[in-house]
C-alpha cells in the first residue's frame, strides 16, 4: 500500500470509500441485523430496526446492494416475496466491527468515571 493511501485525508483514501459504503445512521444497523438473522423480509427488517422510515430503509438497502454488501432475492409468488441478506463481503466486516464496538464500550466506561 502506498503512503498516499495511508492518509485519511487524501482524495483516494480507502477509509473514505469504506465510510461511504457503511456510513450514516442506518447502514451498520441494517448490516448487523442481516448478519445475525440471515435472510430477512423487508417488513421484518423494518420492525426489527424500529424508527427507520420506509424511504430510508429502501434507500439504504439499494445503496448497500449497489456496493455489494446486501443481496436481494425476489421470489415470484403472490404476493411477491423479497428477502435481503448480508453478502460474504459484508460478513467480512464482523471481525473489524467487534473491536470498534469494544472501543466504544471502553470509551463510554471511561467517560462515566
Amino acid at each position: 500500500m502506498s503512503h498516499k493511501h495511508n492518509c485519511p485525508c487524501t482524495e483516494a483514501c480507502p477509509l473514505q470509500r469504506a465510510m461511504k459504503m457503511i456510513g450514516g445512521k442506518w447502514k451498520l444497523v441494517i448490516l448487523c441485523s442481516l448478519g445475525v438473522d440471515g435472510p430477512v423480509r423487508y417488513n421484518d427488517l423494518k420492525r426489527k430496526i424500529g424508527g427507520i422510515s420506509n424511504t430510508m430503509l429502501a434507500k439504504s438497502l439499494q445503496e448497500l446492494e449497489a456496493d455489494g454488501l446486501v443481496h436481494r432475492s425476489e421470489y415470484l409468488e403472490v404476493p411477491i416475496r423479497v428477502e435481503y441478506e448480508a453478502t460474504d463481503k459484508a460478513k467480512e466486516l464482523g471481525p473489524i466491527l467487534i473491536p470498534l464496538a469494544q472501543w466504544a464500550v471502553k470509551t463510554d466506561t471511561a467517560d462515566a468515571k
